[in-house]
């Protein structure tokens, strides 16, 4: 087992549905996470699945349509995974369930594995987010942040490391 993995999952051509991929873009940028791999899962599908089942936990970091507000944060448990993979929100999250129901069938399926997100306004062909899942970036990164540190994982704020060494 290797640690925990976040894996950024969406389409960036698709609108809100790029949403994981730019809170993954911010995490990396604004957080040093000690024993954390940070992939961008893009629209990879099955290859995702060896970084899921060598992992002690996964976070996934995607666009959910959980029938709230658009922009509300949501999180979602292991065992409400199956709910969010049935709304299917694009194309990826055929990949996606397919890689966590291979992981699971094999016995490989971390336990900690949680999906955290927003709920997208649009999901149609164009670049950028809505403005309510622009809006609701720095709240899903501090929620994953969080998760992180629940699971024993030192999360420090770049901007602190850099003041730290002058």
């Amino acid at each position: 087992m290797s640690g925990s993995v976040v894996i950024g999952l969406g389409n960036p051509l698709m609108g809100d549905d790029g949403f994981g991929l730019v809170a993954l873009a911010l995490l990396r940028d604004r957080w040093a996470v000690d024993g954390v791999e940070l992939a961008d899962g893009g629209t990879w599908g099955m290859s995702l699945l060896p970084l899921v089942e060598d992992a002690d936990r996964v976070l996934l970091l995607d666009a959910i349509a959980a029938g709230a507000p658009p922009g509300t944060v949501v999180i979602l448990e292991r065992r409400e995974l199956p709910i969010y993979l049935s709304r299917k929100l694009s194309p990826h999250q055929v990949d996606m369930r397919d890689v966590l129901a291979a992981a699971e069938w094999r016995g490989r399926l971390p336990s900690e594995t949680v999906a955290i997100g927003a709920q997208p306004q649009s999901v149609e062909l164009g670049i950028g987010l809505s403005a309510a899942l622009d809006a609701a970036v720095e709240a899903t990164v501090d929620a994953v942040v969080a998760r992180l540190r629940d699971w024993g994982h030192r999360c420090v704020p770049l901007a602190g490391l850099a003041s730290c060494t002058k």
